[in-house]
């Protein structure tokens, strides 16, 4: 074989191994049982009624969204009050407003949500109300100690 032949080969076989990684590490963050256990004295989620999250992040995007909770998710513009975003967060800060988008989801999907998040290790989920007068689960960071 020649030099050309060997070089795309090897092309190939490294494009596979970065996707089988990629799709390994996807699975591995949302889905495995492994590597996340949620806080102690979480309250349980309700069952049977619907759950709104507001998203300022990731979570817009509508593919992440639905690896994420399973299926197409549609969002609605949303914009949170009294809240200004700051990189991957959002804090209180009188006058400001994070637009955003806000979807509905199930108990289980709101755990999903939960484990992508590592809820408890990197966010906490608080409930807000979002400028239309609403509730939402809103994704804040937690204090780094």
């Amino acid at each position: 074989m020649t030099k050309a032949v060997w070089r795309w080969r090897r092309l190939g076989g490294v494009a596979v191994a970065i996707v089988l990684l990629a799709a390994g590490g996807t699975w591995h963050l949302m889905l495995s049982p492994w590597g996340y256990e949620p806080p102690a004295g979480l309250a349980p989620i309700e069952q049977g009624v619907p759950h709104r999250v507001f998203a300022f992040g990731t979570l817009r995007n509508p593919l992440v969204r639905g690896l994420v909770i399973g299926r197409h998710a549609p969002t609605q513009a949303a914009v949170l009050p009294g809240h200004a975003k700051v990189g991957l967060d959002v804090r209180p800060q009188p006058g400001a407003q994070t637009a955003g988008e806000v979807f509905v989801v199930e108990a289980g999907e709101l755990r999903r949500l939960d484990r992508y998040e590592r809820l408890g290790l990197r966010y906490e989920r608080v409930e807000l109300e979002l400028e239309d007068g609403g509730p939402a689960w809103v994704y804040r960071r937690l204090a780094r100690p």
